[in-house]
């Protein structure tokens, strides 16, 4: 039996390559496409979705008729248009399984199978139907082997193609990329390989002629359709490539606008959290937790004013009171003074904290000072409720603290002011303030109800002192005086200390312990240390116009001490007067001192850079520790007066000041005693190698035109001896 004879074909290499170039570009496309279609907006995924599958579909059409025009045989052929436009609407159709398979959030088992059987089949029926547009008589004879290979084979790259889809999603943009076109190599290898696999299982008769030679020429329409395609394929490519970089810029601005969102959140977490913390702070006792005077009054206007309403609201009842009670810490003072700060801040929250526990949950408690305390009791029916809570606190106030790991009996002062009562509104915490002081004349640890007569007269002299303090340095009434200190060894006035004296124009000279816990209580401290400041720098001034350079001391208050603007007032106040720093001398309190170290620390090395000398005042006196004064830049020690006081008679006190005058040469300070009132307490001092004297045995303090007299030998017969001379060298 005589075999069968068929044509031979042969194929081009070149349009062969051009072939495999065009399913790798379509698949390098469809891979960028997986991006689009899943778009977080569902009408702009769709239109990728339909835009992709027919470019994808019509890359993959392409890719066969070119690879038909590199299959040459020696008749020509030509295709039908109907089956021509179904092969490629099975191309897009496959397409669209493919991209719709790959927006999906997932890729199981299940979803690979089906999917890639679809994507197979879709493939082979586009070959297929492309194939059987060639119309030949006699008809083409199939090789079944080839056909399920190239079966297979279209099955198993639309799987590899899937795979890689869902792969590229979890790479890095830069790997992504690499990825990206070594996948779409291998996906068409695949696509190619399939269709050469198909056409070599198809062999046509030997005298076949094409019935479809002049419908739709081969040549010309793989032409058409190759140009075509690439043309859409790259365009598509290059309109992905586009969106790509304007979802990602959109993307990153969309990040960024989240990030500042997200930060303009935290800023306005924090503006009302620091806004929080202001009001706190303007508002709130910090050591206590307590309300603090600003609040208390705020409070107090608040509540006279419901007072007032219910008391238009209220007829044939008898209207409530409201009151203030005024609450001072009785021995308080002995406390800070023995076991230092620490243990004064110990006993003032506990004290803070009962006397909340003996108000009721309406009542404000405030501190208002070092250790007074206000209570407004709203809605009280009469003075002997008031008293009940008075002898509560009275009682909570007498048990014992712990501080410093000690017991300590403290007691509390109280004094009661009603409204509308006993007083007018606006004068319910001075008359309170003055019933406190009268429990303090009967012995403290106890209270006292405000009475109109007497304690208003005294209520009232406070008022008008305190009210006259505030206006004491702009109308000229405060004053300078200067004790000079006299150098231990030389005899010479050595420089001096100033002190500061009110002049009032009624009552005459106020001595400072009158005016000066006025001033601390109510916030007039300040002014007068920085006048102080600056009226001492202008006598320096003077003087040395005069011929005198004199160095003058001023004492520092705690108040200062926490201004962050104390070390530029000071310069300020040198250079507005032209004084050199070395000739100012700040003198802070060892119990200020050790009060706030961290502040005075601070202080004292701002103080330092500008060249402004330091003392530590009344040692001995607070609860110090010297690895803390080992680390201040002071340049001397001053004895406190109570010590020298019993020189002559105590041999503990002449020890301590001995063991006192060590330890600063020790440390490279000069030592100053105070209070020097005796010829005898002056030669223990000189005995002991004390550098500086002050007291009354030299001078007491005098005006400044007084002082530039002794400075020249000018003082009185009766006075202690010593050379006049002025400070011409540095004696540090």
């Amino acid at each position: 039996m005589n075999q069968p004879a068929y044509l031979v074909p042969s194929y081009d290499l070149l349009v062969v390559c051009v072939s495999v170039l065009i399913a790798t570009l379509a698949s390098y496309v469809t891979l960028d496409l997986t991006k689009r279609v899943r778009a977080p907006d569902g009408s702009v995924a769709m239109r990728w979705w339909i835009g992709g599958s027919l470019a994808m579909g019509s890359g993959i059409w392409a890719m066969h008729f070119v690879g038909m025009l590199a299959y040459t045989l020696p008749i020509p052929l030509g295709y039908g248009r109907t089956l021509t436009f179904a092969s490629w609407c099975a191309a897009v159709g496959v397409s669209a399984a493919a991209l719709a398979i790959a927006s999906r959030s997932r890729l199981n088992v299940f979803r690979l199978v089906v999917g890639s059987t679809v994507m197979g089949a879709g493939i082979c029926a586009m070959h297929y139907l492309g194939m059987a547009a060639i119309e030949v008589a006699p008809g083409i004879v199939w090789d079944v082997r080839w056909v399920a290979a190239s079966a297979l084979i279209a099955v198993v790259a639309s799987g590899a193609s899937l795979a890689i889809f869902f792969f590229l999603r979890t790479t890095a943009v830069r790997r992504g990329l690499r990825y990206q076109a070594l996948a779409a190599v291998v996906m068409g290898l695949a696509i190619s390989g399939m269709h050469y696999s198909g056409m070599a299982g198809a062999a046509f008769p030997s005298d076949a002629i094409c019935l479809t030679a002049n419908a739709l020429p081969g040549s010309r329409l793989a032409m058409l359709v190759a140009i075509a395609a690439v043309l859409l394929l790259c365009v598509t490519l290059w309109t992905s490539l586009l969106d790509g970089r304007f979802q990602r810029t959109k993307e990153r601005y969309s990040t960024s606008l989240r990030a500042a969102n997200q930060q303009l959140v935290e800023s306005n977490a924090q503006l009302q959290a620091a806004n929080a913390e202001l009001q706190k702070r303007a508002f709130v006792d910090p050591l206590t937790g307590l309300p603090n005077r600003l609040l208390f009054e705020d409070r107090l206007r608040h509540a006279v004013s419901r007072h007032l309403r219910d008391e238009e609201s209220i007829s044939g009842r008898t209207p409530t009171q409201l009151a203030v009670l005024f609450v001072d810490l009785d021995g308080f003072k002995g406390v800070n003074d023995s076991l230092g700060h620490a243990a004064g801040d110990q006993v003032l929250k506990e004290a803070a904290a009962r006397l909340r526990s003996g108000a009721r949950d309406s009542d404000t408690v405030a501190r208002v000072g070092g250790d007074e305390f206000l209570m407004l009791l709203e809605r009280v029916g009469s003075l002997a409720d008031c008293v009940e809570v008075a002898q509560r606190l009275v009682h909570l106030l007498g048990q014992p603290f712990t501080a410093a790991d000690q017991t300590v009996m403290i007691s509390g002062s109280i004094g009661i002011v009603l409204y509308p009562e006993h007083s007018h509104h606006d004068k319910l915490v001075g008359h309170a303030d003055a019933a406190m002081y009268a429990a303090k004349r009967a012995g403290g640890n106890t209270y006292a109800v405000f009475e109109s007569d007497s304690q208003t007269d005294e209520a009232n002299a406070r008022l008008n002192l305190q009210h006259d303090l505030r206006l004491a340095v702009e109308r000229g009434e405060m004053q300078l005086y200067y004790q000079p200190k006299i150098d231990g060894r030389r005899g010479q006035i050595n420089g001096v200390e100033a002190l500061l004296r009110w002049n009032h124009p009624q009552r005459g000279m106020i001595p400072p312990g009158e005016f000066i816990p006025i001033a601390e209580r109510h916030g007039i401290i300040r002014t007068l240390g920085y006048w102080v400041i600056d009226e001492a720098c202008r006598q320096i001034a003077a003087w040395t116009d005069e011929g005198a350079r004199i160095r003058v001391a001023i004492n520092v208050s705690v108040h200062q001490l926490r201004d962050a603007d104390l070390v530029e007032q000071i310069r300020g106040a040198l250079l507005k007067h032209a004084v050199d720093s070395s000739q100012l001398l700040c003198e802070i309190t060892e119990s200020v001192a050790m009060e706030d170290i961290k502040a005075t620390q601070r202080a004292f090395e701002g103080l330092a850079k500008i060249g402004v000398y330091l003392s530590i005042d009344d040692f001995g006196t607070g609860y110090s520790s010297l690895s803390y004064l080992r680390q201040l830049p002071a340049c001397q020690l001053k004895i406190d007066r109570i010590f020298v006081k019993d020189l002559e008679t105590s041999a503990d006190a002449r020890a301590i000041v001995d063991a006192v005058v060590r330890l600063a040469h020790a440390m490279g300070l000069k030592v100053v005693a105070e209070g020097v009132e005796t010829e005898g307490q002056r030669d223990v001092l000189l005995e002991l190698g004390c550098d500086e004297l002050q007291g009354y045995y030299y001078a007491r303090p005098m005006p400044a035109s007084t002082l530039l007299d002794w400075t020249r030998g000018n003082k009185p017969v009766d006075s202690a001896d010593f050379a006049p001379s002025m400070l011409l060298e540095d004696p540090s």
